[in-house]
């Protein structure tokens, strides 16, 4: 495969973005989660600027993306970054895009001074769960994640 080439999104690319966001849903039987919308998407990725999207292109037309936005870690001492999403289309699969946005991503790392750069799986998704062990990536076995949402979150924020 020639090298990857990406472009990072930009406002006229919601429609694009949210496409991805609800085929990765689909893949990830989630689909009736997703309530972003392309306004939603223009306001928190554009406007407030909390988080990043760069695709993945193949003959200039977008293959896949990375949905990303920094987080921080206490005991480094500095930010990192968290993958929210990665997802590429099934007829580019096996290529090496999915290898190439998690370069992409550890270069942006590294250039932005990042101590990281870390990401959830799908317990059920053995075939990433592979990929990311084959690229020397770690569980994080010790730590169990929680979230409060919803009216749960209205609740506790009463």
């Amino acid at each position: 495969m020639k090298e990857a080439e990406f472009r990072y999104a930009e406002e006229k690319d919601v429609e694009l973005i949210l496409y991805f966001i609800k085929e990765l849903a689909e893949y990830e039987k989630m689909l009736d989660e997703v309530i972003a919308t392309e306004d939603l998407l223009r306001e928190w990725l554009f406007e407030k600027k909390k988080a990043e999207v760069i695709f993945v292109l193949e003959d200039n037309q977008e293959v896949g993306f990375a949905l990303f936005f920094h987080n921080f870690s206490t005991f480094l001492g500095r930010a990192g970054i968290y993958l929210e999403d990665l997802y590429v289309k099934p007829e580019y699969r096996g290529k090496g895009y999915g290898k190439s946005l998690l370069k992409k991503l550890a270069k942006i790392a590294k250039e932005r001074g990042c101590g990281r750069l870390e990401w959830w799986c799908l317990d059920w998704n053995k075939s990433s769960i592979d990929f990311y062990l084959s690229l020397g990536a770690k569980p994080m076995k010790d730590w169990t994640v929680y979230r409060i949402s919803g009216s749960t979150l209205d609740n506790l924020a009463e």
